[in-house]
């Protein structure tokens, strides 16, 4: 749960971020890659902190057990209110559908190829800090996994809509994973700053390396079973006719 929690902060807040450059940053260069930045990671980041929010809470009442299912601590509220999360402000399907049906090729796919530019330069200049290892190596794995995963869709999508639709899902998570794996490489380089510069916080920085690892490891290995269900499409989905259901 803080794996996630911590590192989707820190991607909200480079997300945030891009709103006020795209508002009032004075080269229109500038202004117009945060507003393609802030576009492609609004299904995002829509989709994923909701989903996993949603998560997060049911293992709260797991952590609590019978305790947690009854509201005397009040864990089963937030298991209600995340809920709710994953449905307004569109679904999180459609929310994928947003991503790879509008995001991907809009203005001739011109901020998928901004961030991705971005990640290659930060995980460039990050690989020759072998203390990121840990961070690097996994993201440029799930990293490939993505770009594999986007031109999959760009070949197979165009000619049958259905591969859009059918894999959406899986293709955001995909995305999301990665997106922030990229914050928390971020987040990990501003601890080593911090740490090799002294600091009273000591104990925070370097817990929050262990943090950023926990989620390298386990959320960030995903991104090849993830690649295995884009790259399947939608065949098998479609073959069943409206009356078997």
């Amino acid at each position: 749960m803080r794996s996630f929690t911590e590192g989707a902060r820190a991607l909200n807040g480079i997300i945030s971020l891009q709103l006020d450059i795209s508002a009032r940053h004075p080269d229109a260069a500038e202004r117009e890659k945060a507003e393609d930045l802030l576009g492609l990671m609004t299904p995002v980041a829509k989709s994923f902190f909701t989903d996993e929010g949603s998560a997060a809470a049911n293992l709260a009442v797991q952590v609590y057990g019978g305790h947690g299912y009854i509201s005397e601590h009040g864990v089963e509220q937030f298991v209600r209110d995340a809920r709710i999360s994953q449905i307004y402000e569109g679904t999180n399907g459609i929310q994928s559908l947003d991503l790879v049906g509008r995001k991907l090729s809009l203005h001739g796919g011109r901020a998928v190829k901004s961030f991705f530019a971005t990640v290659g330069t930060d995980l460039a200049a990050a690989s020759s800090d072998k203390a990121l290892n840990g961070y690097t190596k996994p993201l440029a794995e799930a990293f490939e996994s993505l770009q594999k995963a986007t031109a999959w869709l760009m070949q197979n999508g165009p000619a049958n809509p259905d591969n859009l639709g059918g894999v959406a899902v899986e293709y955001t998570r995909l995305f999301s994973v990665v997106s922030v794996a990229w914050a928390w490489l971020r987040a990990a380089q501003t601890c080593q700053t911090r740490l090799a510069a002294g600091t009273d916080e000591t104990a925070f920085y370097q817990n929050k390396l262990i943090v950023g690892r926990f989620f390298m490891e386990r959320y960030v290995s995903e991104h090849s079973s993830l690649l295995s269900k884009v790259t399947a499409g939608a065949e098998t989905m479609m073959l069943l006719d409206a009356d078997a259901f």
